[in-house]
Parts: structure tokens; sequence; C-alpha cells
């Protein structure tokens, strides 16, 4: 069943993020739908503010203000639940029918992380898999798993080039 669950984005009065997301913690909580409704989450990030007295300060702030991001698998019965909850007023999409985020989209907004092997260490060889410079062989100069990034050096023209691609794109060339 939780392979059907998906993203969807409910509307709420600005303000009654936080409150909505525990009322919908407490229905699944007493109802026991932990097998409907997966996650909760008011996205935020973290921003620094510099105050009128000069103080450098970090505070999170909501990234959409007026919305909850709720995973779950969508039935009559989870629909009537999250939109009869106090603060909200509908989920994004059509009146009756919410419409779910794409695969993209949480990914952009990072709700979810997809988990790379990296099956590869800086020095190491490697065959680019994927983009324009598919088939092109070099070498791993640098790898940054938390922004999926890896640096490999490539011999283009007769030059040395760093080429900086997703994690999946390479693979290790076994000699």
């Amino acid at each position: 069943m939780a392979e059907s669950a998906k993203w969807y984005v409910a509307h709420t009065y600005s303000g009654y993020e936080n409150a909505v997301k525990t009322a919908i913690e407490k229905f699944v909580a007493n109802r026991h739908l932990e097998d409907m409704i997966f996650d909760i989450r008011i996205p935020l990030e973290t921003v620094t503010e510099v105050t009128d007295a000069g103080e450098v300060k970090e505070v999170e702030r909501k990234v959409f203000p007026g919305y909850v991001l709720v995973k779950m698998i969508m039935t009559d019965d989870t629909w009537h639940l999250i939109r009869n909850i106090r603060g909200v007023t509908g989920f994004v999409g059509s009146a009756n029918s919410p419409i779910p985020l794409t695969e993209e989209e949480v990914l952009a907004l990072g709700m979810e992380k997809h988990e790379i092997e990296v099956h590869y260490r800086v020095g190491d060889q490697v065959k680019i898999t994927d983009g324009p410079l598919a088939s092109f062989l070099g070498t791993v100069d640098e790898i940054d798993a938390e922004k999926n990034k890896v640096c490999v050096v490539v011999s283009m023209f007769g030059r040395e080039t760093p080429v900086e691609l997703e994690l999946d794109q390479v693979e290790v060339v076994e000699q």
C-alpha cells in the first residue's frame, strides 16, 4: 500500500500550519491511520537576519506559508479527515480531486532523499554513463555526497578538464 502514497498539499489559513499539522498527527494516532497517512510536513528554511541592534540571528521561516504537505494514500476517508480539520480550506487541485506532487517537485522541495550508493573513491578511474559526456573516461577528483555531486577530471582535446556530475552518472571502470 505504501507505494501508492503520494505527497498532497493542503491549503490552510495563514498562521494555522502548525495547528493543522498537530491536529492531523492526533487524528492519525487516535484513529490508527498510520498505514494511510505517513508524513506531515511544513517546509522550513533557515534564514540569517540582522536585527536593528545589529545582532545576527538565524530564524526558521516557512517556505510556503498557508500550506502543509501530507504524504498519504488518497481515499474518501483520508480526504474527508484532512479536509474537515479546523484551519484547512482544501487541497491544491480541483475541488474534489487533489493533485499530488510529482517526483521532481518532491525532490526539489527536499522532502525525500534518494540514497545513492557510491562504489568509487577519489582517485578511481570511472566511466561517465549519462549526459553529453557519456562514455568518456576520467578520474574522480572530489565527491560531495550531500549535494549529490562528483567532480571527474576528463581528457578533452588534449586537456585535463574537471566536470561536475551527479553521483549516479558515473561508474567504476573494472581494470
